[in-house]
């Protein structure tokens, strides 16, 4: 696994507390610096399963779940254009805009092994747990004829057992975040397929 450490754990000012781009701009945002329509869609399941995750099983207010869902829409936001310094890229962006020190740290710690900073909120863990699984899932509803509908867990779970399926899949990491959070990966799973085959 190559690895991009970002050599440091704090992220943004704290008087930046709060302050997210607004919706538009961070839209223009996905738009401009991912060209790649598949990622992008990426993005987006992964920023809905977010907001969904923090409003039903945080019980988080609109405001919270909006910071959740816009980490979830900007953390590979310089993956295609930089990937030698992915996560560096967006987390400068972020920081040059003000934007919420949780919201940038939580970008930061998607990937620990890879940029060497440990999730610590809860945003950060969840960010952690459905970035790959997301991305399997959405693979797996590609190669089924009714796409998401009808989708099983243990269908899944046997795609994931399966290291060829979506190969660029880090099944240790998936093993790695769930066991920081209080979620099964079954949970995980029902969830993902409910919340992100609105998402297509």
């Amino acid at each position: 696994m190559s690895t991009r450490f970002l050599g440091r754990d704090q992220f943004g000012h704290p008087s930046n507390a709060g302050k997210l781009l607004d919706p538009a701009a961070a839209n223009q945002l996905l738009e401009e610096w991912v060209p790649n329509e598949r990622l992008r869609l990426h993005m987006r399941q992964v920023a809905a399963n977010m907001k969904a995750w923090a409003l039903e099983k945080e019980n988080a207010d609109e405001i919270t779940a909006a910071k959740w869902e816009q980490a979830g829409l900007l953390h590979d936001a310089d993956w295609e254009k930089y990937p030698d310094d992915h996560c560096r890229i967006i987390v400068e962006e972020l920081e040059r805009r003000e934007i919420d020190p949780e919201l940038i740290h939580c970008i930061a710690s998607h990937g620990p092994r890879v940029f060497g900073v440990e999730p610590v909120t809860p945003m950060d863990k969840m960010i952690y747990a459905i970035d790959e699984l997301s991305g399997l899932i959405h693979a797996y509803s590609l190669m089924r004829p009714e796409g998401y509908a009808g989708m099983e867990v243990k269908g899944v779970m046997k795609r994931l057992k399966d290291k060829t399926f979506a190969a660029g899949v880090n099944r240790d990491d998936i093993t790695d975040a769930l066991s920081r959070t209080n979620t099964t990966l079954d949970e995980l799973i029902r969830f993902i397929i409910q919340q992100q085959s609105a998402v297509v």
